[in-house]
């Protein structure tokens, strides 16, 4: 049975295409798309069809991508939620995390690694491309660890789930931003990551930090 697909995007040449190259891999059927948030409520209403997986890009007029997964959280925590946009930023990606998606993806990510992506979110709950692309020497060396967290480290981690600057948590925290730093780089070795993205994401896997 095909996992069904549903895009949400402004720009309609993309998700038309978008729609043709997930239906052309055999295992998605696109049932739904809409313009933006505003847009898929009308259409979630009157078609009564929730698709298993829905893409959401971040910008968009009327209702963006954070207010968008936000409503479909509240309303259909069934649909597992995908970003799928240009928006790289620290802030943005921490915002859709939160507001309730289980992966973060580029626009530009290949269509082999948007399938794996798709297929690891309904499988597994998540998707984290730091899974992916670590280093497999530093994976070896930090699986001899078992995962402790300092207290300090602890209050970075949650702070880090924020769309705080580092600069920022380290006034809050009172220490340079050097003491920081060490944190992140600790935290990137214990969690088997090497983005504050993926680091987010595996503190709320494992339930590090509740949001």
């Amino acid at each position: 049975m095909k996992l069904t697909i549903g895009i949400v995007d402004d720009h309609q040449l993309f998700s038309k295409s978008l729609a043709l190259l997930l239906e052309s891999l055999g295992v998605y059927e696109v049932i739904l798309d809409a313009k933006n948030g505003a847009d898929l409520q009308e259409k979630l209403r009157n078609k009564n069809l929730l698709p298993q997986i829905m893409l959401v890009d971040v910008n968009m007029p009327v209702m963006d991508g954070v207010a968008t997964a936000i409503w479909m959280t509240e309303n259909f925590p069934a649909c597992k939620l995908v970003a799928l946009t240009t928006v790289d930023t620290d802030k943005s990606i921490i915002k859709m995390i939160k507001a309730g998606c289980y992966a973060y993806l580029l626009k530009d990510i290949h269509p082999v690694e948007l399938g794996r992506a798709l297929q690891e979110v309904w499988t597994k709950g998540y998707y984290n491309a730091d899974q992916s692309n670590i280093n497999f020497r530093r994976l070896l060396e930090a699986e001899k660890d078992a995962l402790k967290i300092t207290g300090n480290e602890q209050i970075f981690l949650k702070f880090a789930c924020s769309d705080l600057t580092y600069k920022q948590i380290a006034d809050k925290m009172g220490l340079s931003e050097r003491t920081i730093d060490g944190f992140r780089e600790s935290l990137f070795q214990k969690l088997k990551v090497q983005s504050r993205v993926g680091m987010a994401l595996e503190a709320i896997r494992k339930e590090l930090v509740k949001l």
